[in-house]
C-alpha cells in the first residue's frame, strides 16, 4: 500500500475542490457585468412589465376571438390582462393564468391521479389473488403428499 494513499490524500482533494469552486465563482463574477450591459442595451425590445413596476388596469380575463388572432400574449394561456407601466406610462397586454383555469387544471390532475390509483389498486388485487391461489395450491399438494 503506497504511503500517500488513504486519509492523507483527502485534504489535497479538498483543496483542489475549493480551488475549482473559487475559480468558477471568479469566472461567474467576471461575466456578470457583461451580461448586465447586454441586458441594458436590449431593454427596449422587452415588454415594459419585465423591467419596471406596473399597475394592472384590467384584471385577467379570457381573450376574445379578435384578441386571440391579433394579440400574441393570448397564445400561451388564452387569458390576458391590461397593464400600465409606471415610469414609461405604456399600456400593454400581459398573458396571465386565471383562477378558473387553474381550478380546471387542478381537478383534471386530481382526476388523472385517482384514475391511475384505481388502475394500480386493481392490479394489486389481481396479483394478490394470483398469489393466494398459488399458496393454496402448494398447501393442497403438501396435504395430498401426506
Amino acid at each position: 500500500m503506497p504511503a500517500d494513499s488513504g486519509r492523507h490524500g483527502l485534504p489535497q482533494g479538498r483543496h483542489l475542490c475549493w480551488l475549482l469552486c473559487a475559480f468558477t465563482l471568479k469566472l461567474c463574477q467576471a461575466e456578470a457585468p457583461v451580461q448586465e450591459e447586454k441586458l441594458s442595451a436590449s431593454t427596449s425590445n422587452l415588454p415594459c412589465w419585465l423591467v419596471e413596476e406596473f399597475v394592472v388596469t384590467t384584471e385577467c380575463s379570457p381573450c376574445s376571438n379578435f384578441q386571440a388572432k391579433t394579440t400574441p400574449e393570448c397564445g400561451p394561456t388564452g387569458y390576458v390582462e391590461k397593464i400600465t407601466c409606471s415610469s414609461s406610462k405604456r399600456i400593454e397586454f400581459k398573458s396571465c393564468r386565471s383562477a378558473l383555469m387553474e381550478q380546471h387544471l387542478f381537478w383534471k390532475f386530481e382526476g388523472a391521479v385517482v384514475f391511475v390509483a384505481l388502475i394500480f389498486a386493481c392490479l394489486v388485487i389481481i396479483r394478490q389473488r394470483q398469489l393466494d391461489r398459488k399458496a393454496l395450491e402448494k398447501v393442497r399438494k403438501q396435504i395430498e403428499s401426506i
